[in-house]
């Protein structure tokens, strides 16, 4: 099946599919995890994973520790990229644990070094210290699309990093649109599973209940609908989704996801999944069409949606670069 989805060559040479699964199950605040299911033998999977630690002493054998930790877990002898993620910039820390990083990628530890929620004065301090960073996985809502224009801005070369124009063309935007598409879920009804970016929402009541916003993260991303213009905007949204979505016979996720991935410095957009949940896999399919070369946004159907996103409030001025949700 993964030969069917689009692969993008990350700056340390390792290949990854544009459309990733993103995990976030596993942080328990989804809902319960199957021990017992989870750890049965892997098949060979491909693995980016996160090192996000405490600030603290970053000497060299405390990030060995954590990076055996998840070699341990993930059961592999390498790991294929760990995306680094620090809770607090004034403690400059985050400078000596990349540093290691970086040491252990060159001894083959880990394949390729990449960041979550930096913004684009960290990411440029860290470059500037020689350290090769593959990507940075940001907060898509969708990023730089549909609902964020933080990192939108592009240079002549494609790269685009948090907002402003920085000239890295080998660093990839990741971008997370695990809740706001249904890709992989149940979008029964708005208290099983589903996303918010999807057909489940068009015209339905503003959810505001802990019922109805079920998971960490639909309730994190109700909070940045509420931020970027309200529910009466989304719904506008949606209804312009929908309508591009009946044009090109496929969903509204797929139309949102396809967007995303049409920008120049995308490198891949992480999906939610949530393995175990009564017909998960009913939207295999549906994710598989987002990255299909038969579906082409037209200029038509980019003015749509814009037309709509240029009526919400400036993000950047609101909340601050990428990352500044998480701190602050």
């Amino acid at each position: 099946m993964t030969s069917s989805v689009p692969k993008v060559r990350l700056a340390g040479g390792l290949e990854i599919c544009r459309v990733l699964n993103g995990m976030w199950q596993v942080s328990g605040a989804h809902g319960t995890v199957n021990k017992t299911k989870a750890g049965s033998a892997p098949p060979a999977l491909q693995g980016l994973t996160k090192y996000v630690p405490r600030p603290g002493p970053m000497e060299l054998k405390v990030v060995e520790k954590a990076l055996q930790r998840s070699m341990s877990r993930m059961r592999v002898d390498t790991l294929d990229c760990v995306q680094f993620h620090w809770w607090d910039y004034k403690d400059k820390r985050y400078l000596d644990a990349l540093g290691h990083l970086s040491d252990l990628q060159q001894e083959g530890v880990i394949r390729e070094l990449a960041l979550t929620n930096f913004d684009t004065q960290r990411l440029e301090e860290i470059t500037n210290k020689g350290i090769c960073i593959s990507s940075n996985q940001v907060h898509h809502m969708p990023a730089g699309s549909v609902l964020s224009d933080r990192p939108a801005t592009c240079s002549e070369d494609g790269a685009v990093l948090c907002g402003q124009q920085y000239k890295a063309p080998h660093i990839r935007i990741a971008g997370c649109l695990h809740c706001l598409l249904p890709a992989f879920l149940t979008p029964s009804s708005p208290s099983s599973a589903g996303g918010l970016l999807s057909e489940q929402y068009l015209g339905k009541p503003e959810p505001s209940s802990r019922a109805e916003l079920n998971t960490a993260s639909l309730s994190k991303y109700k909070n940045m609908i509420d931020a970027w213009g309200g529910w009466t905007l989304f719904q506008d949204l949606l209804v312009a989704l929908e309508t591009i979505a009946k044009r090109h016979e496929c969903s509204v996720a797929s139309v949102a996801t396809r967007y995303v991935l049409d920008r120049p410095a995308v490198g891949g957009v992480i999906i939610g999944c949530r393995f175990g949940v009564a017909g998960a896999g009913l939207h295999i399919s549906d994710s598989l069409r987002s990255c299909s070369p038969d579906l082409r946004l037209t200029a038509e159907d980019h003015a749509a949606i814009e037309a709509v996103t240029r009526r919400s409030r400036d993000l950047m001025g609101l909340i601050g670069d990428c990352g500044d949700e998480y701190r602050s």
